[in-house]
């Protein structure tokens, strides 16, 4: 599990496809790969990957054709920026909320309103059935990186971006018509899947 508090920032130095299984191989700081190893996840954008292979301060990660579609890294390229966060110590502070690291679905960036120091990112999922899980002051991570919904309409949202974050994700580097993995809360899901089959079931009796 992860925070959505994002660590560092890694650049994209490869992509190979073998046998149907991409490599991917993250360059990042020394100070961020210090003390992991091999078999250890890491957040890559929001997406839970396992480290397959370290070597000075490069990271390759494997990544499976289902998981290639149905995220962001079918749309990267070698020379592209990745968020970068280590998987969370159970003694260590949530500054965030809790991260799977399993996609949702991909979205679009469909407006950005800048301001001095902070931006208004508009945000529509391709499965407009995200909605249902996406509540106006809930949380959403996107990209890797843990935000508050701000504002929502009928198929798209808004989340505020400030300078911490700016300064510290690819978020800053982001454009209109450009693709973010996003991964809904998991207590949100689990609580309104939970209801729907309840009342679903409690509406066979009334028929």
């Amino acid at each position: 599990m992860f925070t959505g508090i994002i660590q560092t920032i890694g650049k994209i130095i490869n992509i190979i496809l073998y046998k149907k299984i991409y490599s991917l191989h993250i360059k990042t700081n020394k100070k961020f790969i210090k003390n992991l190893k091999i078999g250890d996840s890491i957040s890559n954008n929001g997406c839970c990957l396992t480290i397959i292979k370290l070597y000075n301060n490069i990271m390759i990660f494997n990544i499976i054709k289902q998981t290639f579609n149905i995220t962001t890294f079918k749309k990267v390229k070698v020379g592209d920026y990745v968020n970068l966060e280590k998987p969370i110590k159970i003694n260590s502070f949530v500054g965030g909320h809790i991260v799977l690291g399993h996609i949702t679905d991909i979205a679009i960036i469909t407006n950005i309103k800048n301001y001095n120091f902070s931006k208004i990112l508009w945000i529509k999922p391709n499965n407009i059935l995200q909605m249902n899980y996406i509540l106006k002051k809930g949380s959403i991570c996107i990209d890797g990186v843990s935000l508050t919904i701000d504002k929502k309409l009928k198929n798209k949202f808004s989340v505020n971006i400030i300078p911490e974050t700016l300064s510290k994700t690819t978020l800053s580097k982001k454009n209109i018509y450009n693709y973010v993995n996003i991964e809904t809360d998991i207590y949100t899901r689990s609580i309104i899947q939970t209801t729907k089959k309840l009342y679903n079931h409690n509406m066979k009796y009334f028929k």
